[in-house]
């Protein structure tokens, strides 16, 4: 790693070293640019900073005060933000897969969000090459999509919970698949393979999992690259000709100010706009890269709901990975829908804190009742979906009065689902019940109100009218200004994001690349 004082000027100074971010760091560094990682979070070390514990674990989540309103507010917490060098990837749950190729075309070809302005099959490649890098652990033949390379670690065994939601697939007729995840089943470098200890969404301890804090962070201090831990960035500078300059942010309780040639914000869905929205200038009175008004809107979340039940032996879900099987079958077909959009579902195992959280909520239980609920904890048994919810101009992100311990205006989230939204999570939650009536699990119930992965915000396109950053995640308005994270995605698909943004993410350093070359940055 090579140290920069703020007065040198890098060729890209990055906010955020999440699954966008902590990607093109390294990618950057790798092809000779100087580079400066910003991250409001710490530097953990696995072996050393992370525990056994649901309630120590919370130092990993983006906990600071965010208003949520909107008919359907959304929870932030955990189960979609990070704080953290590797931000959310720390504790994701590892699930890597890839957008159907249609998806990316889901307006033309399906008739539904937007088409994304870039080719599936180029995004194929950059998805193998995350997969090698990231060493995914999956099936020798994953059975959705075109053909693809195999896997480079083998699958993971299955659990008991995978193998019942594998049951109950084959029960109602639909595929299943052990799930491709980002955890070793084989010894990788300074990474031995999992051991199943069941804490993988709270950090592992054990360095078995394959994160942007252990794959891509390493990879760019190797090639150079500066990370700045506990660095919240506040403010975008940018100069009379509507370049950008640099980046404010706050360390050690001064705020500091970073030169740099090129700003990257990595933000994710609620602080990447909040940070342009706060850079507004004379020059720009509706923050930065918002000439066409989108910034903040169209945000996106996905559909997390559960079918819950009960096994008469024991199933001991807590041990492994949460997902070690999955079915897409609802991704691919497009018959027997009354809506637009997918899902896939996918095998549970929530720690018991976690299953408190849920009886609570779903199921109103407090005292003797939920104390009688949690002696058969190990008879549980429970599936849960990942779901498309399409883009609304008006849900969305902007600045509150209120602020925060920096003082800086805190994000509002608005969001509302669509009717659309409620058929696609009905439909989920009336397949995944037959699917555990089918193995015979009883006292069945839903958990119904749960979303999780966020997107847009910052949506890419075809023009300046109708987008943010245009297919190289290069805003429109400001030439040295680029986003890459997960809200450039026009759509959200029925998958979880992280592959894809490390993918999109790999096209841009490569397109950075090659803009450079032609002297084009």
């Amino acid at each position: 790693m090579r140290c920069h004082a703020d007065t040198d000027t890098v060729d890209f100074v990055i906010v955020g070293t999440g699954a966008g971010g902590g990607t093109l760091a390294a990618r950057l560094a790798e092809q000779g640019f100087s580079v400066v990682a910003l991250d409001a979070g710490p530097f953990f070390r696995p072996l050393l900073d992370f525990a056994s514990d649901e309630t120590a674990q919370n130092q990993l989540f983006w906990t600071d005060k965010r208003v949520s309103s909107g008919t359907n507010p959304i929870k932030m917490g955990g189960n979609n933000s990070g704080k953290a060098v590797g931000g959310s990837t720390v504790h994701f749950a590892m699930v890597s897969l890839r957008f159907r190729p249609e998806w990316f075309k889901s307006r033309s070809i399906l008739g539904y969000g937007a088409d994304w302005p870039l080719d599936w099959a180029e995004m194929w490649h950059y998805y193998s090459m995350a997969e090698q890098a990231l060493a995914i652990a999956g099936p020798i033949h994953y059975p959705w999509g075109p053909k693809r390379p195999r896997y480079p670690y083998r699958a993971h065994e299955l659990n008991a919970a995978a193998k019942l939601l594998a049951r109950g697939c084959e029960a109602l007729g639909y595929r299943w698949s052990e799930t491709p995840l980002a955890t070793v089943s084989a010894p990788r470098g300074k990474s031995p393979p999992c051991v199943y200890r069941g804490f993988c969404r709270f950090g592992c301890s054990t360095n078995a999992k394959q994160s942007a804090l252990t794959v891509w962070i390493p990879r760019a201090l190797k090639a150079g690259a500066e990370i700045r831990d506990l660095a919240m960035a506040g403010r975008i500078d940018v100069d009379h000709q509507g370049c950008a300059t640099g980046v404010h942010y706050v360390r050690e309780g001064q705020w500091r100010f970073q030169n740099a040639r090129n700003v990257i914000v990595c933000g994710y869905a609620i602080e990447t706009p909040r940070l342009l929205l706060n850079s507004e200038t004379a020059c720009f009175p509706d923050g930065l890269a918002n000439s066409s008004g989108l910034v903040g809107r169209y945000l996106m979340t996905q559909a997390n709901q559960a079918a819950w039940g009960r096994m008469e032996d024991e199933v001991r879900w807590y041990k492994g990975p949460p997902s070690l099987a999955l079915t897409e079958h609802w991704n691919y077909e497009d018959r027997g829908k009354d809506f637009f959009g997918g899902y896939c579902w996918m095998g549970q195992g929530p720690l018991p804190i976690e299953w408190v959280s849920v009886q609570t909520s779903a199921r109103g239980l407090w005292g003797p009742a939920l104390r009688t609920e949690m002696m058969d904890y190990n008879h549980q048994i429970g599936v849960k979906m990942v779901g498309e919810m399409l883009p609304n101009e008006d849900n969305r992100v902007t600045l509150d009065d209120d602020t925060d311990q920096y003082g800086l205006p805190i994000p509002r989230i608005t969001y509302e689902w669509s009717e659309n939204d409620k058929r696609l999570i009905n439909h989920a939650l009336n397949q995944m019940t037959m699917s555990l009536a089918a193995i015979g699990a009883t006292r069945i119930f839903p958990q119904d109100d749960d979303t999780n992965h966020l997107a847009g915000t910052a949506r890419m396109g075809f023009n300046r009218e109708t987008s943010v950053v245009n297919s190289d995640c290069r805003s429109w308005d400001i030439p040295n200004l680029w986003i890459c994270d997960g809200s450039v995605f026009p759509t959200t698909g029925g998958v979880n994001p992280a592959l894809t943004i490390q993918a999109l993410a790999l096209r841009t350093a490569d397109r950075i690349k090659h803009l450079a070359a032609r002297r084009e940055l």
